[in-house]
């Protein structure tokens, strides 16, 4: 292994460590969340369609994604270490012998449907993708708790200190009546 493909090998595993990539396939039905920049503003853009090819290895490795837009066909290449992909979701595996889906491009309709895989494979890959969104979603409850009881106890805090500074007022207030009671009395007895 020369220097190069090393440097590469390194970068593509903290690329990797960043963002978590699914494992998928040609065939398979993807949905690309990609960032688009707008002026100042940044937000994210759904690009839904089949994986018709995966090309390149390592840092350069990238995949073709095909969709029908208003009846026409329309492909679009994305890098899979791109830092303008914010995340790829795999909504259906599909069962294919061939690792470039091309003739897919001369095809309509019923022809260019691809069949839903239900290997043992493909069941292993969705179970443990299943598991890891419990995890996520529980990971995000207990955070959305924790929020939640930090919150609280932040107006707990903010009311006390609030019925203290009442308190005080009050305090304040009786004493300085209590001071003009006396000196009331006495302009009084004169």
């Amino acid at each position: 292994m020369n220097i190069i493909e090393q440097l590469d090998k390194e970068q593509a595993e903290a690329l990797a460590a960043k963002r978590e990539t699914p494992e998928f396939s040609p065939g398979d039905t993807v949905k690309v969340w990609v960032k688009v920049r707008e002026g100042s503003r940044e937000r994210l853009q759904a690009y839904e369609g089949v994986v018709i090819a995966r090309a390149g290895s390592g840092i350069t490795e990238n995949f073709t994604v095909r969709k029908i837009s208003y009846g026409e066909g329309v492909e679009r290449v994305f890098p899979i270490y791109s830092p303008n992909i914010d995340r790829i979701e795999v909504l259906r595996r599909g069962k294919v012998r061939r690792a470039k889906l091309y003739y897919l491009r001369d095809r309509r309709g019923k022809s260019a449907r691809i069949f839903e895989s239900t290997n043992a494979r493909t069941k292993k890959i969705q179970e443990t993708e299943r598991e890891a969104a419990a995890e996520a979603r529980a990971q995000r409850e207990k955070e959305r708790e924790e929020a939640a009881q930090a919150l609280a106890a932040e107006k707990a805090a903010e009311e006390a200190a609030a019925a203290e500074a009442k308190a005080a007022e009050e305090a304040a207030a009786a004493q300085a009546a209590e001071a003009e009671a006396p000196a009331e009395e006495e302009t009084k007895s004169e």
